[in-house]
């Protein structure tokens, strides 16, 4: 999961450029960290840990 820290400088320039009829902004974080750790491990989506998403 992204610390606050590293959210904090991702939030704005994405919020800038997202569509706002897109991800809703509270499962925004989530679902960035979820990207993130899926390119990280190389995995597929059925194995993102529970907390980062269905």
């Amino acid at each position: 999961m992204l610390s606050g820290t590293q959210w904090a400088l991702l939030e704005p320039p994405i919020e800038e450029g997202r569509p706002k009829s897109k991800t809703p902004p509270e499962d925004l974080r989530r679902t960035i960290s979820a990207t993130l750790w899926r390119h990280e491990n190389g995995a597929k989506r059925r194995t993102i840990p529970e907390d980062l998403g269905p």
